[in-house]
């Protein structure tokens, strides 16, 4: 029944219907009667936004009164305008509907008595020379007091009811901002996620191969060349780790972006690690965005580090690149560690690939062919 207000809000009604109050009085009060109607105006002034239903009904209380009692239209009927606002504006579905009706039944029973005042004496007097008005001129009266009256109790319900429309529409605009800046922090980090994925995943793959062949290499040369190859990939992949958690942090800065032209490096890499690739390219390599590109890259760095992974590195690895007018055709092809191997689970690496492709205007498929693990990847031009 009544609304959760702040408390400064709920001084400022009361110190608002207070001061109408005391201005009432100053200007001077008659019989008992009015004396009620005005505190229940100011009373309904008061609750007006705490309670718009209860507000509603203290206002038709005094209103009831005043015309019970024979009073005359007072200053302090503004109230009911105040009123009839804050129904539309902050009430419930009910209590809204209660606020049309009662300005339309309020138009048509303030009419009413305004056009009975005359015939009972009131505020007129009972002089010999005074003349009841005709029918015509009653009728006329009535047509123009109702559509002021019906102007004025209206427009005040119709302007709360804008006021409440305008509110919501700018809650709404706040909840989608809210909801798309959500979305674009989920992106954000979901990729942040990817790149994250990629840059351990590739480099702990090689360190682990470089690792385990240190362990069973016989001489020094051997060793400390599988030694630097661990350095040298743990470090760049320290310093792309920094970066990605610098964008978590600050997602201005930027974070780590290899190109194709970085492809050749990433082979060297793999080879030192044991991993035998056949690089095969078919076509002129096209100009493609930094989008694109990042994408491929990765596409191919994970098909390789799964390779390596789940792959039988003694095989080599087939990786065709086919360049057409519209796209990049990449194609990863794997021995499966053993013919009863099953192929590598799809779990983040292979979703991830799939997204990326996917999020350029791509396609990627990966699935076991014969004794072969199969990625092959379509990225356009232009997405």
């Amino acid at each position: 029944m009544f609304r959760v207000m702040r408390p400064a809000q709920l001084a400022v009604d009361v110190g608002i219907a207070v001061a109408c109050l005391l201005l009432r009085w100053a200007i001077g009060l008659g019989s008992f009667p009015l004396w009620v109607v005005v505190i229940a105006m100011a009373g309904a002034l008061a609750l007006r936004r705490a309670s718009p239903g209860l507000a509603l009904a203290i206002a038709w209380a005094g209103a009831v009164i005043q015309m019970s009692t024979h009073l005359p239209p007072d200053i302090s009927n503004i109230a009911v305008l105040a009123v009839l606002f804050t129904t539309a504006r902050y009430g419930g579905r009910r209590t809204s509907w209660l606020g049309l009706a009662s300005a339309i039944v309020g138009a048509i029973l303030a009419t009413a008595y305004m056009l009975v005042t005359p015939y009972i004496g009131i505020g007129v007097g009972n002089s010999a020379g005074f003349r009841l008005p005709g029918l015509p001129q009653v009728f006329g009266a009535a047509t123009i007091g109702l559509a002021a009256a019906l102007a004025l109790l209206g427009l005040s319900w119709t302007l709360g009811l804008l006021a409440r429309t305008w509110s919501t529409a700018r809650e709404s605009r706040r909840s989608q901002a809210a909801a798309e800046q959500t979305v674009v922090v989920e992106q954000e980090r979901n990729r942040i996620a990817r790149d994250m994925h990629d840059v351990v995943a590739h480099s702990l793959a090689v360190v682990i191969a470089q690792a385990d062949g240190a362990r069973y290499a016989t001489g020094v040369k051997a060793k400390d060349d599988a030694l630097g190859t661990i350095a040298s990939t743990g470090r760049e992949a320290l310093a792309d780790v920094r970066l990605l958690l610098g964008q978590l942090r600050h997602s201005e800065e930027a974070g780590p972006q290899p190109m194709l032209t970085d492809l050749e490096r990433l082979f060297e890499q793999l080879r030192a690690s044991g991993l035998v690739i056949v690089l095969r390219q078919h076509g002129d390599p096209l100009p493609l965005p930094a989008g694109q590109q990042l994408a491929l890259y990765r596409i191919v760095q994970e098909a390789l580090t799964n390779a390596l992974r789940h792959g039988d590195t003694a095989e080599p690895v087939d990786v065709e690149l086919d360049w057409t007018r519209d796209a990049a055709t990449a194609t990863i092809s794997s021995v499966l560690a053993a013919p009863s191997a099953a192929a590598p689970a799809a779990g983040h690496g292979i979703a991830g690939m799939r997204e990326r492709a996917i999020l350029v205007g791509g396609t990627l498929t990966a699935a076991p062919v014969g004794n072969r693990f199969v990625v092959d990847a379509r990225i356009p031009v232009s997405a």
